[in-house]
């Protein structure tokens, strides 16, 4: 099983920095490179517990979808989404935000497992894992722009 935990500090409230993270908008913008756009279930809006949405988006030079229920929220603190059907054997997304004095961080931290075995075991030592950071890596820089500005407005409003 592959590990992530990503930590990005804001200068915005947690508050702020939570609903963007749940927000479909905000997360079709910050994965506009791979023309994700939600399919099914939550289509729009600001996702909440036990609610789902399917994404479908191109990767690796296929369209894939890939669909997530969210298992656990306390607002405005955590949420976490969990893969019910996709290429992943599993998939887990806990998203945490801690209100400092001059901002919030915000910590990623994903587990998944490839399906196939010693292959994909290989395929995500030696390739997916960094895939995966770099992408979480290019939607919290773009959740940070856009919380640390009144782009967040566009979004949430």
């Amino acid at each position: 099983m592959a590990h992530i935990h990503l930590t990005t500090f804001i200068k915005a409230p947690s508050k702020r920095v939570f609903d963007l993270s749940r927000s479909i908008s905000m997360h079709k913008k910050s994965m506009a490179h791979t023309n994700e756009t939600a399919i099914a279930g939550t289509t729009h809006g600001l996702i909440n517990k036990g609610e789902t949405v399917t994404w479908q988006a191109k990767h690796f030079f296929k369209i894939r979808q890939f669909t997530v229920a969210i298992t656990q929220m306390e607002t405005p603190l955590m949420f976490e989404d969990e893969m019910t059907r996709g290429d992943f054997k599993s998939f887990i997304h806990q998203h945490h935000f801690k209100q400092v004095d001059n901002g919030t961080i915000m910590i990623d931290i994903v587990d998944f497992e490839s399906p196939y075995g010693k292959l994909g075991k290989a395929v995500t030592t030696l390739f997916l894992k960094r895939y995966m950071e770099k992408l979480l890596g290019k939607r919290n820089q773009l959740m940070k722009e856009y919380a640390e500005s009144e782009k967040w407005k566009a979004i949430l409003n």
